[in-house]
Order: C-alpha cells, then structure tokens, then sequence
C-alpha cells in the first residue's frame, strides 16, 4: 500500500491528502494528538522512504518540545484557573457586577458578562470561566424572570471571554505554534477583549428591547452598597495587576508572572477557607491531566507539521498565493470563515493545532497595509476570536452544553438560540477587527514601539 501512495501522489499531494484523512480519524473519535502523532509518522516515512527520519523525530521532538521554557507557563496559568476557580472569586465579581448594572434593563446579563470578563482576567480558561460564572449567575438570573435562552446564551458567550482576555492558554498555544513573543499577544489580545465585553452588552440590551420581558431590571441600590461590593473585588484586580501589569511593565516574564498568579490565587482560595490538602491535590491533579493533553498535543502537532513542511506543502501554499492574482484580503477572509466553519465541529485548540503552521508562512508574507513584524500577532488576535466563535455555535459549541446542563428546564434549542445574536456580535467585531489593524496593534505600538 506504501509503495500505491508514493509512486501515486507527489510529497504536495500526500501532504493535502493528510488532512482529509485526519479529519476521518477524528470523526471516529480518535484523539487529536494520537491522530496526528499517526498521520504524521506514516507521512514521514512516505515522503523520506525510511524509518531513520522517524526516529530522528522521535527523538529530537521530544526532547525538544518538551524543555522547552516556553511550555511551562501553561500548567502554571492552568493551576492558577483552578485555584480562582476554588477561591470564590466568580461570586464576588458578579455580585459588585450586579450591584452596577442590575438596575438596567438586562443588567444582570450584562453583569454576568463583565463578571466573566474580570474572572478570564485571572483564569485564561473558557470552560473554567462558564461553568464557574454558570453557577453562580445562573440561579440569580432565574430568580429574576429572565428568559432561559437569554440566561444561558449571555454566559456561554461571556465564557468566551476567558480565552480572549489575558492571560490565555490559547494565545500561549498560539506564541508556540507561530514563533510569536507571548508578551505582545497578551498586550494585543486586551483591547479586542474589551471590545468583545461592549459588544456582548450591547447584544444583550438590543436583545431585550426585541424580546420584551427577556431579561426584567432589579432594583436600583445604593452607591454605598455599590462602592462596598466593588471593594470586594480587590483580590481579583491586586492579581491581575500584578500579573497582567508585570508583564508589560517588564517586571516579570510572561512565565514569573503565571507564577506569582498561581501564588495570588492560592492565598485568595486559601483566606476564603475554601484550600485544603484534598483541594490542592485535585487542583493538581486536573492541572497535571490537562497540562499532559496539551503537551502531547504540542509533540504531535510537531510531528505532522514537520511532515507538512518535508512535503514541501506550506511553501508551495504560500508561493501559490503570492504568484495568484488574489487580493491578500480575500485570502484573509477566507481563512477566517474556515475557522468559522470548523468551529461548528471542532475545538478551538483542535483548529489552532491544524491550521497555523499551514496559515502563518502564507499570511506573515502578505501585504496589508502595516509593518510585517505585526502580521503574525494581528493575525494570531483574529484567529483566536475566530476559534472563540465556535465555543458558542452548534453542535459542538462546549461552552453551550456546560452552561446548558447547569441550567434546568431550558432545552439545548433555546440555548442554540440564545447564543445567536451573541455569534452576531463576534462577527461584526472581527469584521472591524479586519478593516482596521491598527485598533489590535494600539497598545502593543505604545508599550513596545
């Protein structure tokens, strides 16, 4: 069968032949790291004619990949999601959220959104940032009357938040992945996270207009009970700015600081007599099983993507696209909605693994308009909200089914639903994204010159 394949199909060939068969792998439901560990390896060997490249793989890869420094601050912002998780912070957040915004029409939606936005500021987990915002908000906006595709659309949505505000796993992924300094991504990704946080409380006030008792106003309180429990946020902003702000400010590396998060969040967890020796082993425990995942998923996305590159596949892509007549707008665009597409099936690692060794040679040489040391961090901002989309749409929305299955009596339809115009918002603000870089690139400009 060998011999079939490489007296049939050139290196090019076999190199796009890969990806249908990957993607048949997945679909029976094999895990994306043994897929592309498999389709990498037979790759290799039937583009080298040997075992010796394999080997040499193994060995090198493993090695490679798994000192390398960058790496470590994934388990580290991974344990600092668990211990934020565990700390309670996500009540305090909503509560001075709501005490804020209830009064408007919507305002506990919108203050479940801005308690995302301020819990992904010390979790970088989207999954972490639903299920925890879900219990707590979920049982406050049912008491309040608002309507249950609402309810569930505005968290799943404001989950998102979790990988888009630094700092994020995702964009550590994504550094790796594309050979990106980890510190301008963090400073870039804040803006487009700000804006992502507007839009979705602008969504929810358009919504509730459309939809008349959607989503009913609380009772206004006083600004001394406001003032009190903003106060009780400090916790999370002392972390943040310690960790967010070390970065830019050159105090800290990206990994010291992910360390001195760790640390932050284990003290909070531990004065709110929510940290013990049982807590702290499966925080450690789940940490070290997500970390593992990741890790093995880094080698074998190494393995395939060196596979890609023996094919000769990203530069054959790549010089095809410069040679072809078409706008560099059009290339972008039709990534972007490639990621929107595979969103509907896939994870947003699952696409980021996939697609960026095969995307960054081709886009980092096109020409839009600014210098080409920032095409690869801009771009690596627009996939990650484009990934972010597919947390929220059907069928393999996650962040829809985690929020769904906390909430009783509010069928996955409505929650289908209620994310919709959530979906809308994202488009329209990678769309203004797109049309003006310089938006993304303000303050990575201004920290860094």
């Amino acid at each position: 069968m060998f011999e079939f394949l490489t007296s049939t199909f050139t290196d090019f060939q076999l190199g796009l032949l890969s990806f249908p068969v990957l993607l048949l792998l997945i679909a029976l439901r094999v895990p994306l790291a043994a897929a592309m560990f498999i389709v990498g390896l037979v790759g290799t060997y039937l583009v080298a004619g040997n075992m010796r490249m394999m080997d040499s793989q193994l060995k090198t890869f493993t090695y490679g990949t798994l000192t390398n420094y960058s790496l470590s601050i994934i388990p580290l912002f991974l344990l600092m999601s668990e211990f934020a998780t565990r700390g309670g912070m996500s009540t305090s957040l909503f509560k001075a959220a709501e005490a804020w915004l209830g009064h408007r029409r919507g305002g506990l939606a919108m203050a479940a959104i801005g308690a995302s936005a301020g819990f992904g500021a010390v979790c970088g987990s989207s999954l972490a940032t639903a299920s925890s915002m879900g219990r707590v908000a979920l049982p406050e906006l049912d008491r309040a009357g608002y309507s249950g595709a609402l309810s569930t659309g505005a968290l799943a949505a404001g989950g998102t938040l979790g990988i888009l505000i630094p700092p994020s796993v995702v964009l550590v992924v994504y550094a790796i992945l594309a050979e990106e300094n980890i510190e301008k991504l963090f400073t870039a990704a804040f803006i487009p996270g700000i804006l992502a946080m507007l839009g979705y409380m602008v969504t929810v006030s358009i919504y509730t207009r459309m939809v008349p008792g959607s989503g009913n106003a609380l009772p206004r309180m006083p600004y001394r009970d406001r003032f009190q429990a903003l106060f009780q946020v400090w916790p999370v902003m002392l972390i943040f700015a310690l960790v967010i702000g070390g970065i830019y400010t050159g105090a800290f590396s990206p990994t010291a600081a992910a360390a001195v998060g760790v640390a932050g969040t284990a003290v909070v967890a531990w004065s709110k007599r929510s940290l013990n020796l049982e807590v702290i082993k499966e925080a450690l425990l789940n940490t070290a099983q997500s970390s593992a995942m990741i890790f093995f998923i880094i080698l074998a996305a190494g393995v395939f993507n060196s596979f890609l590159s023996s094919a000769q596949l990203p530069q054959t892509l790549a010089a095809y696209f410069l040679e072809a007549d078409v706008s560099p707008w059009t290339i972008l665009i039709g990534m972007l909605l490639l990621y929107l597409i595979l969103g509907t099936v896939m994870d947003s690692l699952a696409m980021i693994f996939l697609t960026v060794p095969i995307f960054i040679p081709i886009v980092t040489q096109l020409d839009f308009g600014i210098p080409q040391a920032e095409i690869g961090i801009w771009f690596g901002i627009l996939v990650l909200m484009s990934a972010e989309i597919g947390l929220i749409t059907p069928p393999v929305g996650m962040n829809l089914f985690v929020i769904n299955a906390m909430s009783k009596g509010v069928s996955i339809g409505h929650t289908y639903r209620g994310a919709m115009p959530f979906v809308a918002s994202d488009i329209i603000r990678i769309g203004i994204l797109v049309l003006f870089p310089s938006i993304t690139m303000w303050l990575v400009r201004l920290f860094y010159g």
